[in-house]
């Protein structure tokens, strides 16, 4: 939020009464006068450009310039009142407006008259409609050199909806910008004219009230600077902060010596050169913020692993935070299996889950409590109130978008000092990204895959075609045949939706078949000829732990060859026997989502297939995502490609998903350039000392953060 300090104050139904005031709210969440000036125009239209109306999308609220062709009034049919039907044209097609007991509207709506009108497109008797548009009229009294500046003149064009029109915010934002006057600055000017940006006050007025293109375009370029720069600030002094805490040093010893002459195989040299990273963090004193990410399968767990050791060599206690009991079980075996029975022994190894019984959460619990248990392993039961740690020194979180940022504080309260922070994630999801790009993390990469992973073909099948979809079933039978099995994978378990990474826009959202369900689909394949007499077995969020377990451990031995699941087996599961990952309506799943799920196949000795099925419409937005998972296994890449579709979340705040992005104009790829440049000038300016009215803005922003959170 850069909008002076003042405007946090000054609430909308002193400025634009109490009905427009709820209608902000309502409509947009906003609620005071600077959450008003920062809802920018998305786009400039001219007076003197007619909007093809040829183009316009049925049932979206559009806004159309336009000329008065001719008025008809007549009365209803059937019913008391009379419909006033306005035609108007942009020079090529023509478009109808209707009104309802609205003939009065005939006396300014007459033939020639120019404006703009705006409404939710519809069709009527086979024509485009707009029923019951706003609009607004364009003066006709003007000479040549008027109605030129008046042509030129760029008109913005807001984010609107059908209760709030692109030009009630105009005015909306007119009356603002006429109450409040001049904004009070919160970078140095000097700071401004040398990279020649404009001042706030300057930058808010011409982006809302621009006379030519280009003063709102040198707008938008001085609000991005702005924004870019307060930001960075914020995190600089974020990371001043966290080094002005102290944390226990920490050294490798005999422990990690002991643990890496067990390795049947040799670290890569990124897992050395990370290992090494996070050494010098473990003994800097003060705690790691660092960020692991790597491919599936890249080795982030045996990275952690290490650092575990290392803090357990002077009795400091690690947490290993996985988002799901059957991760967690999963990196309980695997790490029991790393270690060997003497580590284990020495690190008194555990594990606390929610579903745990009373007797055995009890022991975990008090070898926690005692300092007895140097690594714990668990869901969000590790989190709980109850569960007291005798000296938290360390925290893994594994797939770290999966927790909200005050999961992640509430672990990492549990030390008595401030504990070091490895988060780790196989796809950087649009957040993680976001922070990586403003540097708020220390970032460790591991781009290197272990020798004999194996490649992943990857297709997309549209359900509209039979004869694939058959094929996909014949896909797995041949896989089953060869000794090998399947994941497939739904998004709902019966009724109800489960994924929660994606959600579908409204055309996304239209009349369909029902996604498909776990439960159901486990009974289509049974009476499936392909699959004929193979065991098929279900696991999903809602069975026991023990439950799931024993499917797992049944797929796991190849008892079970085709398995159907929810986004339970989307990370960390590990079956190098599986080969073929079948996704049902993909385009429900997100692309972080999607590339997990992927990556839970071509972990062995063959290669793997991932055949994506989708009802949506080729060339529709869902599609696009689906091509671009299948035309790339690099996770990186997706997440760039997620970044730009999703936005960047709300980067310093609370928030996860995307769509509550706290930025305004800036956008972390396209702006990255920027955003590394002031990186240096915040650096810089919090080293000179920074002006009481940045530092004033900043607890502006702070206060707002915290109150959406």
């Amino acid at each position: 939020m850069i909008v002076c300090v003042l405007t946090e104050t000054l609430k909308l139904d002193s400025i634009l009464g109490d009905r427009t005031a709820k209608a902000f709210a309502k409509q947009f969440g906003i609620t005071n006068l600077s959450e008003l000036l920062e809802h920018y125009p998305r786009r400039y239209s001219k007076r003197g450009e007619l909007t093809p109306i040829s183009s316009l999308p049925i049932g979206e609220v559009v806004t159309v310039v336009g000329e008065v062709v001719s008025t008809s009034s007549r009365r209803l049919k059937g019913r008391s009142g009379n419909l006033l039907e306005v035609v108007i044209t942009d020079g090529s097609k023509t478009l109808t407006l209707a009104f309802f007991n609205q003939h009065w509207r005939e006396k300014e709506l007459h033939s020639g008259v120019r404006g703009l009108f705006s409404g939710r497109i519809g069709v009527f008797s086979n024509k485009l409609q707009l029923a019951h548009p706003d609009y607004e009229l364009f003066s006709q009294e003007i000479d040549d050199s008027e109605a030129k500046a008046w042509a030129e003149l760029p008109i913005p064009i807001y984010p609107a909806s059908g209760t709030l029109s692109t030009w009630k915010i105009q005015k909306s934002v007119e009356l603002a910008l006429s109450a409040l006057g001049e904004i009070q600055e919160v970078l140095p000017t000097n700071l401004l004219k040398k990279h020649k940006m404009l001042s706030l006050s300057e930058s808010i007025k011409q982006i809302h009230v621009p006379k030519i293109d280009s003063e709102w375009q040198a707008a938008r370029d001085s609000l991005r600077f702005h924004e870019a720069m307060l930001l960075q600030i914020q995190l600089a002094q974020s990371r001043s902060k966290r080094n002005q805490v102290e944390a226990s040093i920490r050294a490798p010893g005999e422990l990690l010596g002991t643990f890496d002459k067990r390795l049947p195989f040799e670290l890569t040299d990124g897992q050395r050169i990370v290992g090494q990273e996070i050494e010098i963090d473990l003994a800097s004193g003060h705690p790691m913020h660092r960020l692991l990410q790597g491919e599936v399968g890249s080795g982030k767990t045996l990275v952690a692993l290490r650092a575990v050791l290392t803090v357990a060599q002077s009795g400091g206690q690690s947490a290993l935070l996985a988002p799901t009991e059957v991760l967690a079980s999963q990196h309980f075996e695997s790490i029991r299996s790393s270690l060997g029975d003497e580590l284990s022994r020495a690190l008194g190894l555990r594990l606390l889950t929610g579903q745990m019984s009373t007797a055995e959460r009890k022991i975990a619990m008090l070898d926690i409590a005692s300092g007895k248990c140097l690594l714990a392993i668990g869901t969000h039961a590790l989190i709980s109130e109850k569960v007291q740690f005798f000296d938290l020194s360390f925290v893994v979180v594994d797939e770290q978008h999966r927790f909200g940022v005050g999961q992640r504080e509430a672990l990492r309260a549990k030390g008595k000092t401030a504990p070091h922070v490895l988060t780790m994630t196989a796809t950087p999801i649009p957040r993680t990204m976001a922070i990586t790009v403003f540097g708020d993390l220390e970032i460790s990469t591991l781009a290197e895959l272990p020798k004999g992973r194996q490649p992943i073909s990857s297709h997309v099948v549209e359900l509209a075609k039979p004869a694939l979809v058959a094929r996909v079933w014949q896909r797995v039978a041949e896989e089953v045949k060869a000794g090998r099995q399947a994941f497939v994978v739904c998004p709902r378990i019966d009724g109800e939706l489960v994924e929660e990474d994606f959600q579908p826009t409204e055309e996304e959202e239209e009349q369909g078949p029902a996604p498909a369900a776990a439960a159901e689909v486990v009974e289509a394949l049974k009476l499936n000829p392909a699959l004929a007499g193979l065991n098929i077995g279900l696991m999903h969020g809602r069975q026991s732990l023990e439950e799931k377990t024993a499917v797992m451990q049944a797929f796991t031995a190849g008892e079970v060859q085709v398995l159907v699941s929810t986004t339970v087996i989307e990370v960390g599961v590990n079956v190098p026997n599986a080969t073929a990952m079948v996704i049902l309506d993909a385009d429900r799943f997100g692309i972080s989502q999607l590339h997990q799920l992927r990556g839970r196949v071509g972990r062995g000795a063959h290669p793997g297939v991932c055949l994506m099925v989708s009802a949506s419409e080729p060339g529709s937005l869902a599609m696009q995502r689906l091509d671009a998972v299948a035309s790339t296994v690099d996770g990186f890449k997706l997440s760039e490609l997620d970044l730009e579709i999703r936005g960047e979340g709300d980067v310093l705040g609370n928030l996860q998903s995307g769509g509550k992005s706290q930025l305004k104009l800036l956008r972390v790829i396209k702006d990255a350039e920027l955003i590394q440049q002031c990186k240096g000038l915040a650096q810089d300016l919090i080293a000179a000392g920074l002006p009481a009215e940045t530092v004033k803005a900043l607890e502006l922003a702070d206060a707002a953060a915290l109150k959406r959170s």
